[in-house]
């Protein structure tokens, strides 16, 4: 009888730890909207003043460089963190913590610890070779939704991965 309920409260903790991982999702307004799904991986080496950063999710990407919503999933297939912006703010939501800041370069700039060129990886998205600040892109798989973009210089070193899927 003590295992059974030992095996029910087990069981009863794992619900509610998934289902609090859970967050409400908002779409954009209109079906029009660019959107794209698959795995997105992110690696900034480390600096003398930083340690390296590294990130590895399921995604969905809604919007465009201006506006949008980007939303990361668990293993499980819950909300693990969204960040929505528009030209005027961003915004990172991670469980109940909510973060704010003036644009999404400067979101992205703060969680990575470098910027990552929010424009030009939607341009990358559409097929578009162009590089930027140091980033060289290579999409020599990109119909088979494969797309590498890397930088070396200026420091720190990083290396955007995205699979898409179909």
């Amino acid at each position: 009888m003590k295992q059974r309920f030992a095996s029910l409260l087990l069981c009863l903790l794992t619900l509610f730890f998934v289902v609090g991982c859970a967050a409400p999702v908002t779409r954009p307004e209109s079906a029009d909207i660019p959107s794209w799904n698959g795995r997105l991986s992110v690696r900034v080496e480390a600096t003398a003043s930083m340690a390296s950063q590294s990130f590895s999710s399921a995604f969905e990407l809604q919007g465009k460089a201006e506006r949008g919503q980007l939303l990361f999933f668990t293993p499980l297939g819950s909300t693990a963190a969204a960040i929505t912006w528009t030209p005027e703010q961003a915004s990172l939501r991670s469980g109940s913590d909510i973060q704010s800041f003036s644009n999404i370069d400067a979101l992205i700039a703060q969680v990575l610890g470098t910027p990552v060129p929010v424009s030009a990886l939607f341009a990358w998205l559409a097929g578009d070779l162009s590089s930027l600040d140091g980033w060289q892109v290579d999409q020599s798989q990109f119909d088979s939704g494969k797309i590498t973009a890397r930088r070396a210089s200026p420091a720190p070193q990083a290396e955007i991965r995205v699979i898409l899927e179909p």
